[in-house]
C-alpha cells in the first residue's frame, strides 16, 4: 500500500552508456503500472533502481512521500518477482515461502498462516512439500509470487515473470495476476516486453524506447490516441498499417491523400486539425486492421485496390495480407460479416477493393513521427 514518485530519474553506467534518463512518472496507491518495450529501453533498469538493486545516477525516488534514493533495497518494504523464479532448490515450497519471514523472526505461528492463505490464494497449497524441481513452471512462477505475497510489501515488483512459461502457461497466468492484484492490497510495477500482457494487466502502461517514456497512458489511450509512431505500430497486433500520404487543406476542409485517392474525415477530425492548427504536409497515414473495411461490389466512395497475399483464418476472424501499390496492408475480417464464398479465406492474387473508417485514421509528421492531433 504505497504510492511512488519518480522524478527525473537517470541512470548512467560507467562506461558512460545512458540506459534511462529523465523518467517521469507519479503511481497512485494500489494501482498496476506496466512497463513495456523492446529488450534494452531501459524497463528493467528502471524497476531494479525501484528495488535499490542499481543506484540512481540522478534524480529523485519517492516511496509514501520518503525519499529512498540511499535506503537499502531490505528497507524499502518492496518484494520482487524474477524471470527465473530465483528458489532455493534444497528447500520445501513451504520453506521457500517462509524464509524471508523467518529472517525477519515473525512467530511461527503467522508465518504458517501467511504462508498457507497465499498457497490457497495462488492454488498450490498440495504442493507446499514439494520441493522446486518436481514442480512444472507455472507452478514454480506460483511459488516465487506467493513468497512475495507473504511478506505483504508496500509495492510489489514483477520482472518479466511469464517469459519462461509456454503460451497456454502464459496466458493462465495472466488470469492468475489479474485476480490477485484484486485480492492483495499492494501497488504493482510490472515490467514485460510483451504487449499483450502490458494491455490486459495494467492501469497504466509506460512505454519505453531507448532509455526515455515515449508514451504514459491507459491501454485504450495507447491504443486509441497513439503519440508517435514507434507507439503506434508497438501496440496493437497486427500492427498499424503504415502509408506515405499527404494531408490536404482545401477551403478549410481537411483530407488525406493516399496512391492519388483523397480520403476526406470526419467532422469529428475536421474540428480536432483545425483547433490544433495542423498546416497540409507530408505524412504518414495509418489505420488498424480492425478499422479497414472490405468494399460490397457497386459501393461507391473513396477506395484503394488491393491484391491478396495470404488469407489466415483464425476462427471468428480471417488475418488478410494484401498488397497495395507494392505496399503491405493487413485487414482483419470477421468471418460471419463475410459474404459465403469468402468465410473460408480468400484465394492468392484476389483482387479487392478497401475503404477506412475516416473517423479512426491516424496521421503522423513524416519528419518527426509524431501525432498530427
Amino acid at each position: 500500500m504505497a504510492t511512488l514518485s519518480l522524478r527525473n530519474i537517470k541512470k548512467v553506467y560507467d562506461n558512460k552508456v545512458t540506459a534511462v534518463d529523465d523518467f517521469n512518472l507519479e503511481i497512485a496507491d494500489k494501482e498496476f503500472i506496466v512497463f513495456v518495450g523492446p529488450s534494452g529501453c531501459g524497463k528493467s533498469t528502471t524497476l531494479r533502481m525501484v528495488a535499490g538493486l542499481e543506484d540512481i545516477s540522478g534524480g529523485e525516488l519517492y516511496i509514501d512521500g520518503k525519499l529512498v534514493n540511499d535506503v537499502a533495497p531490505k528497507d524499502r518494504d518492496i518484494a520482487m518477482v524474477f524471470q527465473n523464479y530465483a528458489l532455493y532448490p534444497h528447500m520445501s515450497v513451504y520453506e521457500n515461502m517462509a524464509f524471508a519471514l523467518k529472517l525477519r523472526k515473525t512467530p511461527k505461528k503467522e508465518i504458517d498462516q501467511k504462508v498457507r492463505e497465499a498457497a490457497e490464494i495462488l492454488g498450490i497449497t498440495e504442493y507446499l512439500n514439494r520441493k522446486p524441481k518436481a514442480l512444472s513452471g507455472g507452478q514454480r512462477q506460483r511459488v516465487a509470487i506467493g513468497r512475495a505475497i507473504v511478506r505483504e510489501p508496500k509495492v510489489m515488483l514483477m520482472d518479466e515473470p511469464l517469459s519462461n512459461l509456454d503460451a497456454k502457461l502464459r496466458n493462465e497466468m495472466r488470469a492468475e495476476i489479474i485476480k490477485l492484484r484484486h485480492r492483495i492490497n499492494t501497488t504493482f510495477i510490472y515490467v514485460t516486453h510483451d504487449q499483450t500482457e502490458a494491455m490486459t494487466l495494467g492501469d497504466r502502461i509506460v512505454i519505453m524506447k531507448d532509455g526515455f517514456i515515449q508514451q504514459i497512458g491507459t491501454p485504450q489511450e495507447l491504443f486509441n490516441h497513439p503519440a508517435n509512431l514507434f507507439v503506434a505500430t508497438f501496440i496493437g497486433s497486427p500492427q498499424m498499417n503504415l502509408f506515405d500520404a499527404e494531408l490536404k487543406k482545401t477551403q478549410g476542409r481537411y483530407s488525406v491523400v493516399i496512391d492519388g485517392v483523397e480520403f476526406p474525415f470526419s467532422e469529428e477530425k475536421q474540428a480536432q486539425f483545425k483547433a490544433a492548427g495542423v498546416e497540409p504536409q507530408a505524412v504518414k497515414f495509418g489505420i488498424r486492421p480492425e478499422h479497414i473495411t472490405l468494399c460490397k461490389e457497386g459501393e461507391t466512395g473513396p477506395q484503394l485496390q488491393a491484391t491478396v497475399d495470404v488469407s489466415e483464418m483464425m476462427g471468428s476472424s480471417i488475418h488478410l495480407h494484401g498488397n497495395v501499390n507494392g505496399r503491405d496492408v493487413v485487414l482483419v475480417l470477421q468471418t460471419v460479416d463475410l459474404p459465403a464464398e469468402h468465410q473460408l479465406g480468400f484465394k492468392y492474387g484476389e483482387e479487392i477493393r478497401i475503404a477506412f473508417n475516416t473517423n479512426l485514421m491516424h496521421l503522423f509528421s513524416a519528419e518527426t513521427g509524431t501525432n498530427l492531433i
